[in-house]
């Protein structure tokens, strides 16, 4: 499983971003078999998880983004987003897709969000 993250840039406390992540090459059934889930990663600190969508479409967020971010998918494009509202200067990281089948994960590149205060 490939994935192909973009999306990230710089922008001001209070505004918006939205995140996309593509599997082109993923076979659909697969795709739409797993979970899907943004990580994310400051300097300094650990990598953490931002928010997750199963396969059925359920959601889970850090609590330091409820409310704020929004995470969706769209199987026949292969593809998941974050949508991301009231952006703080704490959220200022790299953030990764992230899947896992069986026990092999699989990160996108990895895409630089960066809050300005």
């Amino acid at each position: 499983v490939q994935l192909q993250a973009s999306g990230g840039g710089l922008v001001q406390a209070g505004g918006s971003l939205r995140l996309s992540c593509a599997a082109p090459g993923t076979i659909l059934s697969v795709f739409v078999s797993n979970d899907m889930g943004w990580y994310r990663q400051a300097p300094g600190k650990q990598r953490e998880l931002v928010a997750l969508i199963t396969s059925s479409g359920s959601t889970n967020y850090a609590d330091s983004v409820k409310g704020r971010f929004t995470i969706s998918r769209i199987n026949t494009k292969r593809a998941v987003s974050l949508q991301m509202n009231s952006l703080k200067p704490d959220d200022t990281a790299v953030y990764y897709c992230h899947t896992k089948r069986g026990i092999t994960e699989y990160w996108g590149q990895g895409t630089l969000v960066t809050v300005s205060s």
